[in-house]
């Protein structure tokens, strides 16, 4: 296993940097997070060992669950999966940003929470670029406003935008979800809002990273490419069947 591991860690690095330097971009600009849903902390470790640092998890029973045997080898632990309100306390014990805010009832939550704990916390803004019913984040159309709303909150830093593109073997409809979120993230920062940078695109997997690249990601959520596949595809864990999707 640990070599299958650190073959496909070298993989797909390589791809990132090839697809970098097809879209005349510097390597160095573009971040591998760790995308480790349903994946062991025996296995996760093989990656880091080998020099990674930045995890991301779905669910904050697995964050909570993994957090003692991975903590020695990296402060950067993000959430994004779906935050649900009742949640908030626990996942900032472990995580250091959250990717998936995606409405303001959240971010108020995390705000009240991290004032009480004298707390300040990394963000980004998830939106539902493909507009599937199946998925969660804002919508496209609101999303410079949930921007500004959160940007007032003192707590809370945005750093950059998310998304989950399309599930699609169609490139070009995977590269629409890609392209609108730059030209969200082009759009606030026209807006010039205090202490908001909104320097990172977190967008692409291991499916589709290459066309996030093209698209302007700086970020790029890999999982399957690298420990190998999981029990289901990945539409399973991102389809949220329980309550209201995208718009909430």
């Amino acid at each position: 296993m640990k070599h299958n591991i650190l073959t496909n860690l070298s993989h797909v690095k390589a791809r990132v940097k090839a697809a970098c330097l097809k879209a005349g971009r510097d390597p160095g600009s573009v971040k591998l997070l760790l995308a480790t849903k349903t994946v062991s902390a025996e296995n996760i470790r093989i990656a880091m060992e080998a020099g990674e640092s930045l995890l991301g998890e779905n669910k904050v029973q697995e964050l909570k669950s993994k957090y003692e045997a991975l903590h020695p080898f990296s402060n950067q632990l993000h959430f994004i999966g779906h935050l649900q309100t009742n949640k908030v306390k626990e996942v900032i014990k472990y995580a250091t940003c959250i990717q998936s805010v995606d409405r303001i009832r959240l971010a108020e939550k995390l705000q009240n929470r991290l004032t009480f704990e004298d707390r300040r916390m990394d963000v980004f803004i998830q939106v539902n670029t493909s507009y599937e019913q199946s998925k969660f984040g804002a919508a496209p159309e609101n999303t410079l406003k949930l921007i500004q709303e959160v940007s007032s909150m003192d707590r809370l830093k945005i750093k950059g935008l998310m998304t989950i593109g399309l599930f699609s073997a169609e490139p070009e409809k995977v590269r629409k979800c890609f392209r609108l979120l730059k030209n969200l993230q082009e759009q606030a920062m026209a807006l010039n809002l205090p202490g908001v940078s909104l320097d990172e695109l977190s967008m692409g997997m291991s499916g589709d990273l290459e066309i996030a690249i093209e698209e302007g990601a700086t970020m790029v959520r890999v999982g399957t490419a690298i420990f190998g596949k999981r029990p289901y595809p990945d539409s399973y864990y991102w389809n949220e069947n329980n309550g209201p999707k995208a718009y909430l």
